[in-house]
Protein backbone atom coordinates (compact mmCIF):
# COMPACT_ATOMS: atom_id res chain seq x y z
CA UNK A 1 0.00 0.00 0.00
CA UNK A 2 1.31 3.45 -0.85
CA UNK A 3 1.50 6.30 1.64
CA UNK A 4 -0.79 8.67 -0.23
CA UNK A 5 -3.34 8.69 -3.02
CA UNK A 6 -3.42 7.08 -6.44
CA UNK A 7 -4.38 9.46 -9.24
CA UNK A 8 -6.31 7.74 -12.03
CA UNK A 9 -6.52 9.80 -15.21
CA UNK A 10 -9.43 8.89 -17.44
CA UNK A 11 -11.00 7.15 -14.46
CA UNK A 12 -14.51 7.97 -15.67
CA UNK A 13 -13.97 5.91 -18.81
CA UNK A 14 -14.40 2.23 -19.53
CA UNK A 15 -11.11 0.68 -18.39
CA UNK A 16 -10.31 3.51 -15.99
CA UNK A 17 -13.55 3.09 -14.02
CA UNK A 18 -12.80 -0.61 -13.53
CA UNK A 19 -9.27 0.18 -12.36
CA UNK A 20 -10.74 2.65 -9.87
CA UNK A 21 -12.95 -0.11 -8.50
CA UNK A 22 -10.02 -2.51 -8.22
CA UNK A 23 -7.82 0.06 -6.47
CA UNK A 24 -10.57 1.02 -4.03
CA UNK A 25 -11.39 -2.60 -3.32
CA UNK A 26 -7.68 -3.14 -2.55
CA UNK A 27 -7.79 -0.32 0.01
CA UNK A 28 -6.17 2.53 -1.93
CA UNK A 29 -7.28 6.16 -1.73
CA UNK A 30 -8.15 7.28 -5.26
CA UNK A 31 -8.52 10.66 -6.96
CA UNK A 32 -9.85 10.60 -10.52
CA UNK A 33 -8.89 13.27 -13.06
CA UNK A 34 -11.11 13.20 -16.13
CA UNK A 35 -12.32 15.91 -18.52
CA UNK A 36 -15.57 13.93 -19.06
CA UNK A 37 -15.37 14.34 -22.84
CA UNK A 38 -15.86 10.59 -23.31
CA UNK A 39 -16.18 9.51 -19.67
CA UNK A 40 -19.15 9.66 -17.32
CA UNK A 41 -19.16 11.14 -13.83
CA UNK A 42 -21.65 8.47 -12.70
CA UNK A 43 -19.14 5.76 -13.65
CA UNK A 44 -16.75 6.90 -10.90
CA UNK A 45 -17.30 4.98 -7.68
CA UNK A 46 -18.39 7.43 -4.92
CA UNK A 47 -15.53 6.24 -2.70
CA UNK A 48 -13.17 8.07 -5.08
CA UNK A 49 -12.72 11.83 -5.47
CA UNK A 50 -13.52 13.11 -8.97
CA UNK A 51 -11.82 16.26 -10.30
CA UNK A 52 -12.91 17.47 -13.73
CA UNK A 53 -9.74 18.51 -15.53
CA UNK A 54 -7.56 17.78 -18.51
CA UNK A 55 -4.32 15.93 -17.75
CA UNK A 56 -2.40 18.61 -19.64
CA UNK A 57 -3.74 21.39 -17.40
CA UNK A 58 -1.22 23.25 -15.24
CA UNK A 59 -3.49 22.77 -12.24
CA UNK A 60 -2.78 19.03 -12.27
CA UNK A 61 0.27 19.93 -10.17
CA UNK A 62 -2.05 21.40 -7.55
CA UNK A 63 -4.23 18.29 -7.64
CA UNK A 64 -1.17 16.08 -7.09
CA UNK A 65 -0.04 18.24 -4.19
CA UNK A 66 -3.46 18.69 -2.58
CA UNK A 67 -4.23 14.96 -2.59
CA UNK A 68 -0.72 13.76 -1.72
CA UNK A 69 -0.55 11.68 -4.90
CA UNK A 70 2.18 9.05 -4.82
CA UNK A 71 1.24 7.09 -7.94
CA UNK A 72 -0.42 7.90 -11.26
CA UNK A 73 -2.36 5.36 -13.32
CA UNK A 74 -2.78 6.98 -16.72
CA UNK A 75 -5.69 5.98 -18.97
CA UNK A 76 -6.73 9.32 -20.44
CA UNK A 77 -6.37 9.48 -24.22
CA UNK A 78 -7.91 8.58 -27.57
CA UNK A 79 -8.19 4.93 -28.59
CA UNK A 80 -9.88 4.41 -31.98
CA UNK A 81 -7.43 3.03 -34.55
CA UNK A 82 -9.25 4.07 -37.78
CA UNK A 83 -9.81 7.57 -36.37
CA UNK A 84 -6.08 7.84 -35.66
CA UNK A 85 -5.36 7.13 -39.31
CA UNK A 86 -7.80 9.83 -40.41
CA UNK A 87 -6.84 12.36 -37.71
CA UNK A 88 -3.30 11.59 -36.53
CA UNK A 89 -2.65 14.97 -34.93
CA UNK A 90 -5.50 14.40 -32.48
CA UNK A 91 -3.73 11.25 -31.28
CA UNK A 92 -0.32 12.85 -30.95
CA UNK A 93 -1.97 15.71 -29.04
CA UNK A 94 -4.25 13.67 -26.76
CA UNK A 95 -1.94 10.71 -26.21
CA UNK A 96 1.66 11.86 -26.56
CA UNK A 97 1.73 15.60 -25.92
CA UNK A 98 -0.81 15.43 -23.08
CA UNK A 99 1.19 12.66 -21.40
CA UNK A 100 4.34 14.76 -21.68
CA UNK A 101 2.55 17.56 -19.81
CA UNK A 102 1.31 15.09 -17.19
CA UNK A 103 4.82 13.74 -16.71
CA UNK A 104 6.13 17.27 -16.21
CA UNK A 105 3.60 17.74 -13.41
CA UNK A 106 4.46 14.35 -11.91
CA UNK A 107 8.21 15.01 -11.94
CA UNK A 108 7.78 18.51 -10.52
CA UNK A 109 5.76 17.13 -7.60
CA UNK A 110 7.99 14.10 -7.04
CA UNK A 111 5.49 11.35 -7.90
CA UNK A 112 7.52 8.12 -7.64
CA UNK A 113 5.32 5.62 -9.53
CA UNK A 114 3.59 5.76 -12.92
CA UNK A 115 1.46 3.12 -14.66
CA UNK A 116 0.67 3.66 -18.32
CA UNK A 117 -2.04 2.11 -20.44
CA UNK A 118 -0.16 1.16 -23.57
CA UNK A 119 -1.32 -1.12 -26.36
CA UNK A 120 -0.54 -4.14 -28.49
CA UNK A 121 -0.81 -1.73 -31.43
CA UNK A 122 2.81 -0.80 -30.65
CA UNK A 123 3.82 -4.06 -32.37
CA UNK A 124 2.14 -3.23 -35.66
CA UNK A 125 1.92 -6.41 -37.75
CA UNK A 126 4.05 -8.85 -35.76
CA UNK A 127 6.36 -11.24 -37.55
CA UNK A 128 5.23 -14.03 -35.24
CA UNK A 129 2.22 -14.75 -33.05
CA UNK A 130 2.06 -14.75 -30.09
CA UNK A 131 4.12 -11.59 -29.77
CA UNK A 132 6.49 -10.95 -26.85
CA UNK A 133 7.65 -7.69 -25.28
CA UNK A 134 11.10 -7.95 -26.84
CA UNK A 135 9.79 -8.35 -30.38
CA UNK A 136 10.06 -5.42 -32.83
CA UNK A 137 7.70 -2.49 -32.28
CA UNK A 138 6.73 -1.12 -35.68
CA UNK A 139 3.29 0.49 -35.36
CA UNK A 140 1.18 0.65 -38.50
CA UNK A 141 -1.17 3.38 -37.25
CA UNK A 142 -0.81 6.70 -35.39
CA UNK A 143 -2.59 5.29 -32.33
CA UNK A 144 0.12 2.67 -31.84
CA UNK A 145 2.88 5.17 -32.58
CA UNK A 146 1.48 7.71 -30.11
CA UNK A 147 1.63 5.06 -27.38
CA UNK A 148 5.10 3.86 -28.35
CA UNK A 149 6.38 7.44 -28.21
CA UNK A 150 4.98 7.70 -24.69
CA UNK A 151 6.76 4.49 -23.68
CA UNK A 152 10.01 6.06 -24.90
CA UNK A 153 9.33 9.18 -22.83
CA UNK A 154 8.71 7.06 -19.76
CA UNK A 155 12.03 5.25 -20.17
CA UNK A 156 13.88 8.55 -20.43
CA UNK A 157 12.03 10.12 -17.49
CA UNK A 158 12.67 7.08 -15.30
CA UNK A 159 16.37 7.24 -16.16
CA UNK A 160 16.61 10.94 -15.27
CA UNK A 161 14.31 11.20 -12.24
CA UNK A 162 13.33 9.17 -9.16
CA UNK A 163 10.33 7.54 -10.83
CA UNK A 164 9.66 4.00 -11.95
CA UNK A 165 6.95 2.95 -14.36
CA UNK A 166 5.02 0.01 -15.73
CA UNK A 167 3.63 0.21 -19.25
CA UNK A 168 0.92 -2.39 -19.76
CA UNK A 169 0.37 -3.27 -23.40
CA UNK A 170 -3.32 -4.14 -23.63
CA UNK A 171 -4.66 -6.56 -26.14
CA UNK A 172 -8.45 -6.48 -26.74
CA UNK A 173 -10.32 -5.48 -23.61
CA UNK A 174 -13.94 -6.54 -23.20
CA UNK A 175 -16.57 -7.51 -20.64
CA UNK A 176 -17.81 -5.64 -17.60
CA UNK A 177 -17.60 -5.69 -13.82
CA UNK A 178 -19.19 -8.99 -12.73
CA UNK A 179 -20.99 -7.17 -9.90
CA UNK A 180 -22.60 -4.79 -12.40
CA UNK A 181 -20.93 -1.67 -11.04
CA UNK A 182 -19.43 -0.53 -14.35
CA UNK A 183 -19.07 -1.50 -17.99
CA UNK A 184 -18.43 -0.07 -21.40
CA UNK A 185 -20.84 2.82 -21.89
CA UNK A 186 -19.13 4.70 -24.72
CA UNK A 187 -21.50 6.01 -27.38
CA UNK A 188 -20.55 4.65 -30.80
CA UNK A 189 -17.93 2.25 -29.44
CA UNK A 190 -15.88 0.33 -31.99
CA UNK A 191 -14.99 -2.74 -29.90
CA UNK A 192 -16.33 -5.96 -31.41
CA UNK A 193 -17.91 -7.50 -28.29
CA UNK A 194 -19.53 -4.19 -27.35
CA UNK A 195 -20.97 -3.86 -30.86
CA UNK A 196 -22.18 -7.46 -30.81
CA UNK A 197 -24.04 -7.17 -27.49
CA UNK A 198 -25.55 -3.91 -28.68
CA UNK A 199 -26.87 -5.84 -31.67
CA UNK A 200 -28.14 -8.57 -29.34
CA UNK A 201 -30.14 -6.00 -27.33
CA UNK A 202 -31.56 -4.22 -30.36
CA UNK A 203 -29.34 -1.13 -30.37
CA UNK A 204 -27.82 -2.13 -33.70
CA UNK A 205 -29.27 -3.97 -36.67
CA UNK A 206 -26.14 -5.95 -37.50
CA UNK A 207 -22.44 -6.44 -36.89
CA UNK A 208 -19.94 -5.54 -39.59
CA UNK A 209 -16.99 -7.87 -40.17
CA UNK A 210 -14.15 -5.72 -41.47
CA UNK A 211 -12.04 -8.04 -43.61
CA UNK A 212 -12.60 -11.66 -44.54
CA UNK A 213 -9.36 -12.21 -46.44
CA UNK A 214 -6.77 -12.03 -43.66
CA UNK A 215 -4.16 -14.76 -43.40
CA UNK A 216 -6.02 -16.46 -40.55
CA UNK A 217 -7.87 -19.80 -40.31
CA UNK A 218 -11.27 -18.33 -41.25
CA UNK A 219 -10.10 -15.14 -42.96
CA UNK A 220 -11.30 -12.79 -40.20
CA UNK A 221 -9.05 -10.91 -37.79
CA UNK A 222 -7.78 -12.74 -34.71
CA UNK A 223 -7.40 -10.98 -31.35
CA UNK A 224 -6.54 -11.85 -27.77
CA UNK A 225 -9.55 -10.79 -25.64
CA UNK A 226 -8.96 -9.99 -21.95
CA UNK A 227 -11.70 -9.40 -19.39
CA UNK A 228 -11.66 -5.81 -18.14
CA UNK A 229 -11.77 -6.91 -14.49
CA UNK A 230 -8.68 -9.08 -14.96
CA UNK A 231 -6.98 -6.14 -16.63
CA UNK A 232 -7.93 -3.84 -13.75
CA UNK A 233 -6.51 -6.34 -11.27
CA UNK A 234 -3.25 -6.32 -13.23
CA UNK A 235 -2.92 -2.58 -12.56
CA UNK A 236 -3.22 -3.11 -8.82
CA UNK A 237 -0.57 -5.84 -9.00
CA UNK A 238 1.66 -3.61 -11.13
CA UNK A 239 1.43 -0.85 -8.52
CA UNK A 240 2.41 -3.33 -5.80
CA UNK A 241 5.44 -4.31 -7.88
CA UNK A 242 6.54 -0.72 -8.48
CA UNK A 243 6.33 0.03 -4.76
CA UNK A 244 8.23 -3.13 -3.83
CA UNK A 245 10.97 -2.57 -6.45
CA UNK A 246 11.37 1.23 -6.75
CA UNK A 247 14.47 0.97 -8.92
CA UNK A 248 12.84 -1.24 -11.56
CA UNK A 249 10.50 -0.42 -14.45
CA UNK A 250 8.55 -2.82 -16.66
CA UNK A 251 6.81 -3.15 -20.01
CA UNK A 252 4.34 -6.04 -19.97
CA UNK A 253 1.78 -7.56 -22.31
CA UNK A 254 -1.75 -7.82 -20.89
CA UNK A 255 -3.52 -10.71 -22.58
CA UNK A 256 -4.47 -14.33 -22.11
CA UNK A 257 -2.12 -15.80 -24.71
CA UNK A 258 -4.70 -17.13 -27.13
CA UNK A 259 -6.71 -15.57 -29.91
CA UNK A 260 -10.22 -15.75 -31.27
CA UNK A 261 -11.34 -14.71 -34.73
CA UNK A 262 -14.17 -12.27 -35.33
CA UNK A 263 -16.39 -15.16 -36.39
CA UNK A 264 -15.51 -17.12 -33.25
CA UNK A 265 -16.41 -14.15 -31.07
CA UNK A 266 -19.75 -13.75 -32.83
CA UNK A 267 -20.36 -17.48 -32.44
CA UNK A 268 -19.88 -16.99 -28.69
CA UNK A 269 -22.38 -14.13 -28.68
CA UNK A 270 -24.88 -16.30 -30.56
CA UNK A 271 -24.28 -19.05 -28.02
CA UNK A 272 -24.71 -16.85 -24.94
CA UNK A 273 -27.77 -15.02 -26.27
CA UNK A 274 -29.34 -18.05 -27.97
CA UNK A 275 -29.96 -15.94 -31.03
CA UNK A 276 -28.38 -15.32 -34.41
CA UNK A 277 -26.85 -11.90 -34.93
CA UNK A 278 -26.85 -10.55 -38.48
CA UNK A 279 -23.26 -10.49 -39.80
CA UNK A 280 -22.34 -8.32 -42.76
CA UNK A 281 -19.03 -8.64 -44.56
CA UNK A 282 -17.22 -5.39 -45.23
CA UNK A 283 -13.77 -4.31 -46.39
CA UNK A 284 -10.75 -4.08 -44.14
CA UNK A 285 -10.27 -1.02 -41.97
CA UNK A 286 -7.08 1.03 -42.24
CA UNK A 287 -4.45 0.05 -39.67
CA UNK A 288 -5.80 -3.40 -38.75
CA UNK A 289 -3.29 -6.29 -38.55
CA UNK A 290 -4.41 -9.86 -39.26
CA UNK A 291 -3.65 -11.25 -35.80
CA UNK A 292 -2.54 -9.94 -32.40
CA UNK A 293 -2.09 -12.44 -29.58
CA UNK A 294 -0.03 -11.91 -26.43
CA UNK A 295 2.87 -13.90 -25.19
CA UNK A 296 1.96 -13.34 -21.53
CA UNK A 297 4.84 -15.22 -19.87
CA UNK A 298 6.46 -11.99 -18.65
CA UNK A 299 3.42 -10.61 -16.82
CA UNK A 300 2.74 -13.96 -15.18
CA UNK A 301 6.34 -14.06 -13.98
CA UNK A 302 6.56 -10.43 -12.85
CA UNK A 303 3.22 -9.81 -11.14
CA UNK A 304 1.30 -11.47 -8.36
CA UNK A 305 -1.59 -11.82 -10.80
CA UNK A 306 -3.50 -14.62 -12.45
CA UNK A 307 -6.53 -14.22 -14.72
CA UNK A 308 -9.82 -15.19 -13.10
CA UNK A 309 -12.22 -14.71 -16.02
CA UNK A 310 -10.26 -16.24 -18.90
CA UNK A 311 -13.25 -17.54 -20.82
CA UNK A 312 -14.78 -16.03 -23.95
CA UNK A 313 -18.36 -16.90 -23.02
CA UNK A 314 -17.86 -15.32 -19.58
CA UNK A 315 -16.55 -12.13 -21.15
CA UNK A 316 -19.55 -12.00 -23.49
CA UNK A 317 -21.99 -12.81 -20.68
CA UNK A 318 -20.69 -9.98 -18.49
CA UNK A 319 -20.74 -7.53 -21.42
CA UNK A 320 -24.31 -8.55 -22.22
CA UNK A 321 -25.42 -8.12 -18.60
CA UNK A 322 -24.04 -4.58 -18.58
CA UNK A 323 -25.71 -3.80 -21.90
CA UNK A 324 -29.02 -4.79 -20.33
CA UNK A 325 -28.32 -2.48 -17.40
CA UNK A 326 -27.79 0.37 -19.84
CA UNK A 327 -31.01 -0.54 -21.65
CA UNK A 328 -32.93 -0.39 -18.36
CA UNK A 329 -31.47 3.07 -17.74
CA UNK A 330 -32.44 4.16 -21.22
CA UNK A 331 -28.79 4.76 -22.10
Amino acid sequence: MIDGAVMVTGGAGYIGSHAVLALLDAGHRVVVVDNLVTGFAWAVDPRATLVEANVADARVRDIIRDHAVKAIVHFAGSVVVPESVANPLKYYRNNTAATEALLESAVAEGVPHFIFSSTAATYGTPAKVPVAEGDPTVPINPYGMSKLMTEAMLKDVAAAHPMNFCALRYFNVAGADPAGRSGQSTIGATHLIKIAVEAATGKRTHVGIFGTDFDTPDGTGVRDYIHVSDLAAAHVAALDLLVAQPAESHILNCGYGRGFSVNEVLDAVDRVTNMKIDRRMEGRRAGDPAALVADNAAILAALDWRPERDDLDTIVRDALAWERVLAERGA
